[in-house]
C-alpha cells in the first residue's frame, strides 16, 4: 500500500506542475484575425453621398443657362434653363410640343405651374400660358418634353437617400464636363424614379450633363446671373395645353371644299 500511495502522489505532483504550462501555452496562442473588411459597399456608399451633395448644390445654385440636347436621329436642341433667386424656374424647350413642330416654355412660379406655347412653326399663334396645377405637382405624361427633368425634379431624388438608386463614380463621356457618376435603379417597378444614366456637375453644384437612353444634355457656355424671378413667356389663359404627340395628318383626299357647291 506505501508503494501505491508514492506513485499516486507522484503522478498528481506531475499533473500540478504540467496545468500552469499548459494554460500558458493556451494564453500565447494569437488570437484568431479579424474577417477583412469589404471595400465595395464603402466606396459605392461615397459614391451616392457625393452625388447627393452635388445635386444639393445644383438646387441651391441659381443661374441662367443654355444647354444642349443631343437625340437619336434628331436635331440637336438648344434649351434655356432659369433658376431664379427665389427658388422659381423656367425652361425653353424648342420642339417640346406637337411632335417636335412646337416650342414650349415650362415654369414653376409662386402662383403653380405653366405650360406656355411659344410662336413656332407649327404653332405661329401668340405666346400663351395655360395653368397645369400647383408649383411642385408633376407634368402630365401626355404633356411631357421630359428633357427638363435633370436640371428640375430629378435633383429631388438623387439628394434622397431613401430613392431605389445605386450609384458609382464613372468617367466623364465625350463632349461632357464635370465629376460625373453613374446612375441606375434598383427598383423592379417600371416607374422608376428617374432615367439610369450618367450625370455630371461641377464642384459648385452647375449641372454640366447628362447622358441617358433618350439623349444627352450638355452645358453649351458658362451659366449667367440669376434674375429675382422668372417671368412667364405669355399672358395666362383658360385653354388647353399643347401635348406632345404630333397632330394628324390630314387626308390628302378630302378637299377643304367638299360637300360644297
Amino acid at each position: 500500500m506505501p508503494v501505491l500511495y508514492r506513485s499516486a502522489g507522484r503522478l498528481l505532483g506531475l499533473l500540478v506542475l504540467a496545468l500552469p504550462a499548459a494554460l500558458v501555452a493556451c494564453d500565447s496562442a494569437p488570437p484568431p484575425s479579424p474577417p477583412p473588411a469589404d471595400p465595395g459597399p464603402v466606396q459605392v456608399d461615397g459614391a451616392r453621398d457625393e452625388l447627393a451633395a452635388l445635386a444639393a448644390a445644383a438646387q441651391d445654385r441659381h443661374l441662367v443657362a443654355q444647354y444642349v440636347f443631343s437625340g437619336s436621329g434628331q436635331p440637336d436642341r438648344t434649351m434655356v434653363f432659369t433658376s431664379a433667386n427665389d427658388g422659381s424656374w423656367r425652361v425653353d424647350v424648342p420642339g417640346g410640343a406637337l411632335g417636335g413642330t412646337a416650342d414650349v416654355s415650362l415654369a414653376a412660379t409662386a402662383d403653380g405651374l405653366f405650360q406656355c406655347a411659344l410662336p413656332s412653326t407649327g404653332h405661329p399663334e401668340p405666346a400663351r400660358c395655360v395653368r397645369l396645377g400647383e408649383r411642385d405637382d408633376a407634368i402630365p405624361r401626355k404633356l411631357d418634353p421630359r428633357i427638363q427633368h435633370p436640371l428640375t425634379d430629378w435633383l429631388d431624388v438623387l439628394t434622397d437617400r431613401r430613392a431605389p438608386l445605386a450609384v458609382a463614380v464613372a468617367a466623364t463621356p465625350k463632349g461632357l464636363t464635370g465629376a460625373c457618376y453613374s446612375v441606375d435603379s434598383t427598383s423592379a417597378s417600371l416607374n422608376a424614379p428617374l432615367d439610369v444614366g450618367i450625370y455630371c456637375f461641377d464642384p459648385d453644384g452647375t449641372p454640366t450633363g447628362v447622358r441617358t437612353g433618350a439623349g444627352t444634355l450638355r452645358l453649351a457656355a458658362p451659366p449667367g446671373a440669376a434674375p429675382a424671378t422668372v417671368q412667364l413667356a405669355g399672358p395666362v389663359v383658360d385653354g388647353e395645353p399643347l401635348g406632345t404627340a404630333a397632330p394628324p395628318t390630314p387626308d390628302p383626299s378630302v378637299s377643304p371644299s367638299a360637300g360644297t357647291s
